[in-house]
């Protein structure tokens, strides 16, 4: 047997113990693992190839969930054989969201689904069921945290084609001699599982758990071997609920679904835009309604900033919902071409209900908050703004802006703020064109 070392944040080897490591800089994250030795390789016959326009390659179909929400994260459908990680905080929701999966599949379909529970016992999950509504007799549940368990039922039950894994950090292989959980574990599971739902067609959803970075536990790997990752995200305290695409083989990524939680389990909210927006028909100073894109779907969020003087000597910096690198270079961009310093005073960035902002697109509706609480002076009425900010203060163009202006006009809003040079077509909303970010002084009538 030969030991080696593995960080269990990176899954970097090595061949004698560090307290740091080297790959990813983090303590006490290495432990000691037995390699599993492979034995020798045999020559294999050839394998045949095809064609890529052959007429013998099948294409995979596709089946729908039955909920719109769910289905457009997905790209318009589970693909069969494919293989879903899902990840997000404990107590989110992802065990109820993959039972409400398993039970609209298996309605619309003629197979079966194996709910594989590593966490919780037959009766826990049954207990999730009634509470849920679903007693559906094609979900099979199976408790275990063996490998082998899941691989055996699944070869002798041939009309299972939805298999759901919950989580992956409990199953072990019993040929590797580490604990669950560790790096080489995570690895070699998940590496079966998807060789095991390709070779028979089934759609696999894998749950994973995150660590205090956000970031799914276990290495890399993991995220690049499956087919489509998936984010719950949300508060415990909040009851809505975001299931967001990273990474979608099949589909567009960054495509989102809003749910909210309630006592029957999730419940699609299918106007996700009036739910974080705060009524638009009165003024507010440090506000602003930013039209933002989330993969394929127009969303209106609102922006909200707050300046306060401070009497420490490096003013507080705090930023919910968006990036606060992006916000200093925000700030140092309305100091240099606006003559708006904000060297000493504390800065507040909110994006309410929860929401957390990608795309450069809101550089202008950010800037408008924070010039909007410096003057003390609102916004226009029922506004949108939206436009990336450059360093020279210009305003450039944004995607998809006919999509963002539909859905303001679709809310009720009569004007938008937006970069000059964009093309728009005709709505009944009135446009403001800004070339420069020193114009929004103009908006305001603040000189």
């Amino acid at each position: 047997m030969k030991t080696v070392y593995v960080c269990q944040s990176c899954g970097y080897s090595t061949g004698r113990w560090v307290g740091k490591c080297i790959a990813c800089d983090n303590w006490d994250t290495v432990v000691e693992e037995i390699a599993v030795k492979t034995g020798k390789r045999s020559i294999s016959a050839p394998i045949l190839i095809k064609t890529l326009s052959g007429s013998e390659i099948i294409t995979p179909s596709r089946f729908l969930i039955g909920v719109e929400e769910l289905d457009r994260v997905f790209g318009g459908g589970i693909v069969q054989g494919a293989s879903i990680l899902i990840g997000g905080e404990p107590g989110i929701g992802k065990s109820t969201l993959l039972l409400r999966i398993a039970a609209n599949v298996v309605q619309l379909s003629s197979f079966e689904c194996l709910y594989v529970s590593g966490e919780e016992s037959l009766e826990q999950v049954s207990l999730r069921a009634k509470r849920l509504k679903i007693n559906e007799p094609k979900i099979k549940l199976l408790s275990t945290v063996s490998l082998t368990d899941v691989v055996a039922t699944i070869k002798e039950n041939k009309s299972i084609k939805f298999l759901v894994i919950d989580s992956i950090q409990t199953m072990y292989d019993s040929r590797i001699t580490s604990a669950p959980g560790t790096v080489t574990q995570v690895r070699t599971c998940a590496h079966e599982l998807t060789i095991l739902a390709k070779q028979y067609g089934i759609s696999l959803l894998i749950v994973g758990h995150i660590t205090k970075d956000g970031q799914i536990a276990g290495p890399k790997t993991l995220e690049h071997m499956v087919d489509t990752v998936l984010y719950f995200e949300g508060e415990n305290s909040n009851q809505y609920r975001i299931l967001r695409t990273i990474k979608n083989r099949f589909g567009p990524a960054n495509e989102i679904g809003v749910f909210e939680m309630s006592e029957a389990g999730l419940v699609p909210v299918d106007n996700p835009s009036s739910l974080f927006l705060m009524a638009h028909d009165r003024e507010v100073v440090g506000s602003a309604v930013f039209a933002g894109i989330e993969g394929s779907r127009p969303i209106l969020m609102e922006v909200q900033a707050l300046i306060a003087g401070t009497n420490m000597a490096t003013p507080r910096r705090a930023v919910v919902g968006w990036d606060i690198n992006r916000l200093a270079m925000i700030i140092a961009v309305l100091n240099a071409r606006c003559k708006m310093f904000l060297h000493d005073k504390e800065v507040y960035l909110n994006i309410a209900g929860g929401l957390k902002i990608q795309e450069p697109s809101a550089d202008l509706a950010v800037a408008a908050s924070l010039i909007s609480s410096v003057v003390n002076l609102p916004l226009p009425t029922s506004s949108i703004i939206c436009g990336e900010v450059a360093l020279s203060g210009e305003i450039r163009n944004v995607s998809h802006a006919d999509l963002r202006l539909k859905e303001a006009q679709k809310l009720g809003f009569k004007k938008a703020i937006m970069p000059k040079n964009g093309n728009y077509s005709s709505h009944d909303i009135e446009i403001i064109k800004l070339s420069h970010v020193r114009e929004l002084r103009e908006v305001f009538n603040y000189n």
